[in-house]
């Protein structure tokens, strides 16, 4: 919803920037910021400048997380976690078992539980229209410290 009344906004910005009649006035003035005694720039230009860059930092978003983790409470000690990698990243593709992995710790220290076993473990890409994402699917169950033993688990 942001991205899109920001594209409008910087839509109605370039729209403004010309006028087809005569007797109006730009919302942006004719004038030029002179740089060097042979180099100048236009206010035009420069809002023309700052209105893709903050298009593209919107969509981009830099500062936002590469994943974002939904979690589903199964019952008393077992979670499902589904996590969607962000669309545009420059990184971060093999991060989502240690995303899982960290909230499952973060869980077990929580709620006292001496330690958790990964039940169920998917990857994968979800094909959609805008373009394919990174997806993940896990399931944890959090375990005393006695239950965690391996030779139960034999």
């Amino acid at each position: 919803m942001k991205t899109k009344s920001l594209l409008i906004a910087g839509a109605l910005l370039f729209a403004g920037c010309s006028s087809t009649s005569s007797t109006g006035s730009p919302i942006i003035p004719n004038k030029a910021i002179q740089l060097t005694a042979k180099t100048s720039v236009s206010l035009a230009n420069l809002a023309t400048v700052a209105v893709v860059a903050a298009a593209i930092y919107v969509v981009y978003d830099p500062l936002a997380p590469n994943w974002e983790i939904e979690e589903a409470r199964l019952n008393d000690d077992t979670y499902r976690f589904s996590l969607k990698m962000k669309r545009y990243h420059t990184g971060g593709a093999g991060e989502s078992i240690q995303i899982l992995k960290r909230r499952a710790s973060q869980l077990q220290f929580e709620q006292g539980f001496g330690s958790y076993q990964i039940v169920e473990y998917t990857e994968g890409i979800d094909s959609q229209t805008i373009g394919a994402r990174r997806v993940a699917e896990g399931v944890i169950k959090l375990v005393q410290r006695q239950q965690a033993d391996s030779f139960l688990q034999n």
